[in-house]
């Protein structure tokens, strides 16, 4: 399990998306490219990404003129656990731990194996921390450290 740029920066504009708009008013529609300004990522690169999340429904888009990219459902309702499978695929370090795509390994004793059982403890500790965290527990957490920083 690594995280990719690709996965990096999916995440990076899925909490902006999750985030206030530039009035203080609640989620709003954002083009790509003010999401690519304010993050410094590549506009085409990017492009892709949300395509991406659009396809797994995360994200709904507008065409023309005022249009953009606008979460599909609540903040609350979609975790980093959601966005990372779409962008990056499975969480485990090994994929004989895998809960979405399982391959045996070339272990004698799958069930007995040391490395299996050491990485199945790894994938299920980050699995709980990306599935119990929410878009909107990360714009909640980072507030509050802005708050303290001020």
């Amino acid at each position: 399990m690594r995280l990719s740029k690709r996965g990096e920066y999916g995440l990076r504009a899925m909490i902006m998306l999750a985030g206030p708009s530039k009035d203080g008013s609640s989620p709003a529609m954002v083009q790509i490219k003010e999401i690519a300004e304010r993050e410094k990522i590549s506009a085409k690169f990017l492009e892709q990404i949300l395509l991406t999340l659009k396809n797994a429904g995360l994200l709904h888009s507008k065409m023309g003129l005022g249009g953009g990219y606008y979460l599909a459902r609540s903040a609350s309702e979609i975790t980093l656990g959601q966005i990372f499978r779409v962008l990056d695929g499975p969480v485990a370090p090994i994929k004989c731990v895998s809960q979405m795509a399982y391959e045996p390994c070339g272990c004698p004793d799958e069930q007995t194996c040391g490395l299996r059982l050491a990485m199945g403890d790894v994938r299920n500790a980050i699995a709980d921390i990306l599935d119990k965290t929410s878009l909107a527990d990360v714009i909640k957490r980072q507030d509050a450290v802005r708050k303290k920083l001020k």
